[in-house]
C-alpha cells in the first residue's frame, strides 16, 4: 500500500516537478497539488482528499505555509507536514516547526534525501536535517537565557522603559525617532510574548535587566 502525498506550492511548474519526483518513489503516490493553503483546506472537506503527508511551501499567497500548518495541526493532527522551501531563514524554520511541521527541507534537496525524509516522517514521525537540529538547539538555549534574544539597543530601550519617561522622551534620550522606538517596543513585546509596558517592567526586574 502506497502512502499518499499532497504538494502545496504557488509555483505550478515546481509543484508538478516535485510531484513527479514523488511519483517515482515506490512507496508513495501524489493525490493532487494546490497553489496555497486555502485551496488545500477546501480540498480537505472531502475525507478522500486527506493525505498521509503534505509537502508544504512556506511563502505562499492567500494562506501561507505557517498558517496552514497550524490549522492542519489543530483540525487534522494525523496529517504530517514536511516543509519544502527556498528559504533557509532560522526564524521561518522555527515558526514552521512550532506550527507543527515534522521537518524542513530545501527545494534543491536531492531526490534520495527527499525519499529518505518522507520515509522517516512515516516511520518516526519526523525528519530533522542538521540545519533544523541546530535551529532547535539554539532555540532551547534562548529559552534558557531569554535575554540572549534581545539586541543591545533593545536592552537599552527596556531600561529606559522601566522609568517614568514617555516613549517620546526615550526616543530623545536614545537619539532615535518615535517611530523607531515604537518598532523596538513592538519587536520586544513579540519576542518576549508581552502585552504592555507593565509586563515589560516585571520581566526586566525578574531577569535583572533593570534593578529598581
Amino acid at each position: 500500500m502506497k502512502h499518499s502525498i499532497v504538494v502545496v506550492d504557488d509555483h505550478v511548474l515546481l509543484s508538478q516537478a516535485i510531484g513527479g519526483l514523488v511519483e517515482g518513489f515506490e512507496q508513495f503516490t501524489v493525490l493532487y497539488t494546490c497553489k496555497h493553503g486555502q485551496e488545500l483546506l477546501e480540498k480537505f472537506k472531502n475525507p478522500k482528499n486527506i493525505p498521509d503527508i503534505v509537502l508544504m511551501d512556506v511563502n505562499m499567497p492567500i494562506l501561507n505555509g505557517i498558517e496552514t500548518t497550524a490549522q492542519l495541526q489543530e483540525k487534522y493532527p494525523d496529517v504530517k507536514v514536511l516543509a519544502l522551501s527556498i528559504e533557509e531563514d532560522e526564524t521561518l524554520i522555527l515558526k514552521m516547526l512550532r506550527a507543527g511541521a515534522k521537518g524542513y527541507l530545501m527545494k534543491d534537496v536531492k531526490k534520495s534525501e527527499l525519499q529518505t525524509a518522507l520515509m522517516e516522517v512515516i516511520e518516526k514521525g519526523f525528519h530533522h536535517t542538521n540545519t533544523v537540529t541546530k535551529v532547535l538547539v539554539d532555540s532551547l538555549s534562548e529559552k534558557n537565557n531569554p535575554n540572549s534574544v534581545l539586541k543591545e539597543r533593545e536592552l537599552e530601550f527596556i531600561k529606559h522603559a522601566c522609568t517614568e519617561k514617555t516613549y517620546r522622551e526615550i526616543a530623545d534620550e536614545m537619539c532615535l525617532s518615535p517611530k523607531t522606538i515604537e518598532g523596538y517596543r513592538n519587536a520586544i513585546f513579540e519576542k518576549l510574548n508581552l502585552r504592555n509596558r507593565t509586563g515589560l517592567v516585571i520581566y526586566a526586574i525578574r531577569n535583572k535587566i533593570f534593578v529598581p
